[in-house]
């Protein structure tokens, strides 16, 4: 079959961006074999719930998630110099909440309905085998023998992207020395909407509000920690989630298996190549602080959507994919560089590391225009500079 552009990869951004393109008349095709029925979650701010509200199923996602109207952070490094516990809260800056926090599963549900409305886009369950591409066209096998000719392959497969690894753009990989366990729970008392992040010596510990008296939990560990974690009874599991958050919200239930994962981090060396853009973690990858993850792979998402819909280079010209680089190398260097210098602040012991991490969460805390600039940024890059939009009706309940 031909199609103006295909879409590899079946995960949120995959189907974020097919929808854009559906929702632009674009004739699409979606490569997206099912995807796991995990139980991780991701939170949604400001720029993603425009984008989501663009393609028609913002008050869906709101309907299966919790808003997130505070963001605590907590120095729990137990080291002599500890910053003060730093809260933003979204009434600061005007808004109802910054953003809402939904099960990956819940938000893959309603995209996928929303998608199946669209007469546009060809979806295929089977994966991509292999890709080449030319001066005007880009081919594609799938694995059950399917071949597809396109104008513009979006690499949306993930970390370990295919389409990135067949159109030779090579990758900066870097290990941490931590790994993630991801889970769910249930607890006595109710959050408030309030999502709490400990920093610990091991890394980050955040606990984010999900419908009812719920919550999901990223807890970042060393490996052999992590190990013997994994390997604990369901009620001793539960007794160290409670442990260290404290208690602060109460005894704890598990309502999901505990996953783990090695973290790394990592930048595609360029964004494009012939006929080929990439999103998402085919892109960047790197540590879950501050929910960065999904959010940047929208930011990434919504550019390519409006350059097609702007009509003023062809989809895989030379034209289109270097205003896609131009329009999203900043964005992607500024938040790697920041989530990477956070992560191993929280890692290093050496003092004057120590120093500057509890100087910036002191000025958040105490300094009010600079904690609302943080905020701003967090909810809609360049907003801290540039004036804030109005998202109060996008994340009102």
């Amino acid at each position: 079959m031909k199609c103006e552009i295909a879409v590899v990869g079946g995960g949120l951004t995959g189907l974020a961006i097919s929808l854009g393109l559906a929702g632009k008349g674009v004739d699409t095709a979606l490569i997206a074999p099912p995807s796991s029925q995990d139980g991780r979650t991701t939170a949604l701010f400001g720029a993603s719930l425009e984008y989501l509200a663009s393609l028609d199923v913002l008050e869906a996602v709101k309907a299966v998630g919790a808003p997130l109207q505070t963001m605590r952070i907590i120095d729990d490094t137990g080291r002599i110099l500890r910053a003060p516990i730093v809260e933003f809260e979204s009434a600061e800056i005007g808004l109802d909440s910054f953003g809402v926090n939904a099960l990956n599963r819940d938000l893959n549900q309603v995209m996928s309905e929303r998608l199946a409305d669209f007469s546009n886009v060809t979806r295929f369950a089977s994966p991509l085998r292999k890709m080449q591409t030319d001066q005007d066209m880009a081919h594609l096998e799938l694995e059950d023998g399917t071949r597809i000719s396109t104008h513009l392959v979006v690499g949306a497969d993930g970390r370990n992207s295919l389409v990135r690894k067949s159109a030779g753009i090579e990758v900066r990989t870097w290990p941490y020395p931590q790994s993630a366990m991801v889970l769910n729970f249930s607890h006595q008392r109710p959050h408030h909407n309030i999502s709490t992040e400990f920093h610990r010596p091991a890394g980050p510990f955040t606990q984010v509000p999900l419908p009812g008296n719920a919550s999901s939990l990223v807890w970042v560990e060393k490996p052999d920690i992590a190990r013997t974690v994994q390997q604990a009874a369901p009620t001793e599991l539960a007794r160290m989630v409670e442990e260290r958050m404290h208690s602060i919200l109460g005894a704890v239930e598990l309502t999901s298996e505990i996953q783990c994962f090695p973290l790394s981090g990592g930048r595609a060396h360029s964004l494009t190549a012939q006929r080929v853009a990439l999103v998402g973690e085919a892109a960047h990858v790197f540590p879950p602080i501050g929910a960065q993850g999904l959010n940047l792979g929208l930011r990434d998402v919504a550019s390519i959507i409006d350059l097609v819909g702007s009509g003023k280079s062809a989809a895989g010209s030379d034209e289109m994919l270097h205003a896609y680089e131009n329009a999203r190398r900043t964005d992607i260097a500024v938040r790697s560089f920041g989530v990477d210098l956070l992560n191993r602040s929280l890692l290093a012991d050496m003092l004057p590391m120590q120093i500057l991490r509890t100087a910036g969460l002191q000025a958040l805390a105490s300094i009010a225009p600079a904690r609302r600039f943080a905020m701003r940024e967090g909810v809609s890059p360049g907003s801290g500079i540039f004036g804030m939009r109005d998202h109060s009706a996008l994340v009102r309940r």
